[in-house]
């Protein structure tokens, strides 16, 4: 599998990881996709570290692992609890990528980037990162941290959804902050469908030999600084996704995909409100969208 520099460390981690929330398949296809090369993502909110630690029992010195800090535990006393758990429940001594889940603009960054700091001096945690953080959010995080970098910022990206590419993907590109791309899939296949009237990623298939997921994801991949957590439930997917790495699509194949697939930007507003809706507000919105006309869930993505 290709690798890519994490942020402005010297090290690499692999390009595809394996994203856990949602993951309730039990750890060897996780272990499988180990063994293809992937690193794992998980958070404090997914359930997901138990499942996590199986996996890497016993290969812990070969895997790249990173989770996530809630939003209601971003005070300094609530982080470093936190932390402790996620370490007993990785059964790790050290998180090689601990990440805010999302902004909580009732705690102040700067106590937050401190007790990330304090678990980094402390040997607990590796490198530190940011999740759903705007451009705004994460330039503020970045004067916090003056000890050590923000070195990725974990944000929806894929080809019908590219409101990143405004700014905010730019801007990491330019200063070295890896983007890890969750939802690199849409919501699914079909979402994407809706959005490619004339076939084009089918026809790209076709022509390379890939199945359409690992043309969506190898889009990602040839970004710069932008790797890739696809989620899955099953050995043969997440051995799929693993396989949009180790190759590119060529400048054709991505100015066609770039001509025919209708794809958004949210707005400003619509990023800054999303945090707030309530989840379960979000998943009936998201369940209701598929009874809409495709020309309307185009819109709507």
């Amino acid at each position: 599998m290709f690798l890519k520099t994490l942020g402005t460390t010297s090290i690499s981690i692999p390009e595809v990881g394996i994203g856990t929330s949602d993951y309730h398949a039990g750890p060897e296809p996780l272990r499988r996709g180990l063994a293809e090369g992937a690193f794992l993502d998980t958070a404090a909110s997914y359930g997901s570290e138990p499942v996590v630690a199986e996996a890497i029992r016993g290969i812990r010195d070969r895997v790249f692992v990173a989770t996530k800090v809630s939003r209601q535990n971003l005070h300094s006393q609530a982080l470093r609890r936190s932390v402790e758990l996620s370490l007993q429940r990785l059964r790790v001594d050290v998180i090689d990528l601990l990440q805010l889940h999302e902004p909580n603009p009732g705690v102040p960054i700067e106590e937050t980037i401190g007790a990330m700091t304090e678990m980094v001096d402390a040997g607990k945690v590796r490198f530190i990162g940011v999740s759903n953080f705007s451009l705004a959010q994460l330039q503020e995080a970045q004067r916090a941290s003056k000890k050590y970098p923000i070195v990725s910022n974990q944000v929806r990206y894929n080809i019908i959804d590219r409101t990143i590419e405004k700014d905010l993907l730019p801007y990491c590109q330019a200063n070295r902050i890896t983007i890890i791309a969750y939802s690199p899939l849409a919501r699914g296949l079909h979402r994407v469908q809706d959005c490619d009237s004339q076939q084009a990623v089918e026809l790209l298939a076709k022509e390379t030999g890939k199945t359409s997921a690992q043309i969506i994801l190898n889009w990602c991949l040839c970004k710069e600084g932008v790797v890739v957590i696809p989620r899955a439930n099953s050995t043969a997917r997440i051995v799929e996704n693993c396989g949009a790495s180790d190759w590119r699509l060529s400048a054709r194949h991505l100015a066609l995909l770039d001509d025919k697939i209708q794809y958004r930007r949210r707005s400003r507003l619509g990023t800054l409100v999303k945090p707030y809706i309530h989840f379960s507000v979000k998943e009936f919105a998201l369940r209701m969208v598929k009874y809409l006309p495709r020309a309307i869930r185009r819109r709507v993505i």
